[in-house]
């Protein structure tokens, strides 16, 4: 025979103070575990968010990021020839040879600089990357120094806004749009013309890092890379897109989601501790209760069972008090350093339902443990001392 879920739900109320104690523990903790995760995954999100699965991404071979790689105006036109590589209206081939610099430019919030990639494109980037889009002004002309930026970028640099004229580079470049790039890495990147950049920067003319190519097919993709792979011509890596980007992300992905497993460790400890006061004090002050319980029939196991659900009941509210204090860090928008590109990139935070539900069942594992032992406590209570206290 069960002891009813109302009991324990009464018991907690009654006992309130206690249980107070627990809950906010055990909210603090799921609200720190939940929001540390929820900015490991906005952070990846965005850079994930950059790629398409219908595009590819060719590198020198060796390369693991675009700073390092070198590829020649040549190997561009032998990419550009293969099949798989789609055509514009006038049949040129939907390509964009890049090059990638950093540059400091002064945070709004603070004054400090940070470093933002600047990326030279072709003029066809925007036909290569359907969901960038230009939403204020134009797209730069190409030979000018102009310049088009991210919709982050223009919100958390100085100076950056459409109309201004800015100095890097030992050259004065005019802001001429602003582009919409869905919450990606290149909402935080300025971007202009690849020949212009190279120039600006002293760097070979036909020597580029980066090529995306836009496929005629995601399907496609394995062909495009035997091909590429195979010729004698080129000595290259080649990835879908959104895989160079995912990679780009495991760094700092994987450094946010240890320390935020750590503290929420620690923290957890105390919340555990916690929850075997709150737990140990119940069993203390309801030993009579016990006693009269067993006398009428129920066994230890259901002693057990009633508070380990008591511990968990408690647990649970805490929990979920914990993940709804984190739901307006739900898109709020912060940024940190890519280890990896060593730019700055802006992000917003995502609580997922499933970190909602990873928190949740963090909370009710914490109450478990706090529950179990003070719970075997009550079941080895002896009856007949127990009542001889009555």
């Amino acid at each position: 025979m069960a002891i009813p879920i109302s009991y324990n739900l009464r018991s907690a109320v009654a006992r309130w103070p206690a249980a107070l104690v627990s809950v906010l523990g055990i909210a603090g903790t799921v609200g720190v575990f939940v929001a540390m995760l929820s900015m490991a995954r906005g952070f990846q999100s965005t850079l994930i968010a950059s790629g398409s699965e219908g595009n590819a991404m060719i590198l020198r071979a060796g390369a693991d990021a675009e700073m390092v790689s070198a590829i020649a105006l040549e190997e561009v036109r032998i990419i550009g020839d293969a099949p798989e590589v789609m055509r514009d209206g006038r049949g040129a081939p939907l390509v964009s040879p890049e090059v990638v610099v950093v540059a400091a430019f002064q945070l709004r919030s603070s004054g400090t600089d940070a470093n933002v990639q600047v990326r030279g494109v072709s003029p066809s980037a925007l036909e290569v990357r359907p969901s960038v889009r230009v939403t204020e002004g134009r797209f730069f002309r190409p030979g000018l120094a102009e310049l088009v930026v991210g919709r982050n970028a223009a919100a958390i640099y100085r100076g950056v806004g459409l109309g201004a004229t800015i100095d890097f580079g030992g050259q004065a470049w005019r802001v001429v749009g602003i582009m919409e790039a869905g919450g990606s890495a290149f909402d935080s990147e300025l971007w202009c013309d690849a020949a212009v950049l190279n120039q600006v920067f002293d760097r070979p003319e036909n020597i580029f890092q980066s090529v995306t190519a836009r496929l005629v097919s995601k399907d496609r993709f394995s062909e495009f890379k035997d091909r590429l792979t195979a010729d004698p011509r080129l000595t290259v890596q080649v990835e879908r897109e959104t895989a160079y980007y995912a990679k780009q992300s495991r760094v700092v992905t994987t450094l946010i989601r240890v320390l935020g497993f750590l503290v929420a460790a620690v923290m957890a400890v105390g919340a555990v501790f916690g929850a075997l006061n709150t737990m140990y004090s119940a069993v203390a002050a309801r030993s009579r209760e016990i006693a009269t319980m067993r006398a009428l029939g129920f066994s230890r196991g259901s002693v057990v069972l009633s508070f380990v659900v008591e511990s968990l009941l408690i647990a649970g509210v805490g929990g979920a008090l914990g993940c709804v204090a984190v739901l307006p860090l739900n898109g709020f928008t912060t940024g940190t350093i890519n280890w990896q590109t060593f730019s700055h990139l802006a992000f917003a935070f995502r609580v997922t339902p499933g970190l909602m539900l990873a928190g949740l069942t963090f909370a009710l594992l914490m109450g478990f443990v706090g529950g179990v032992f003070p719970a075997l406590r009550a079941a080895r209570m002896s009856v007949a001392r127990a009542l001889r206290e009555l």
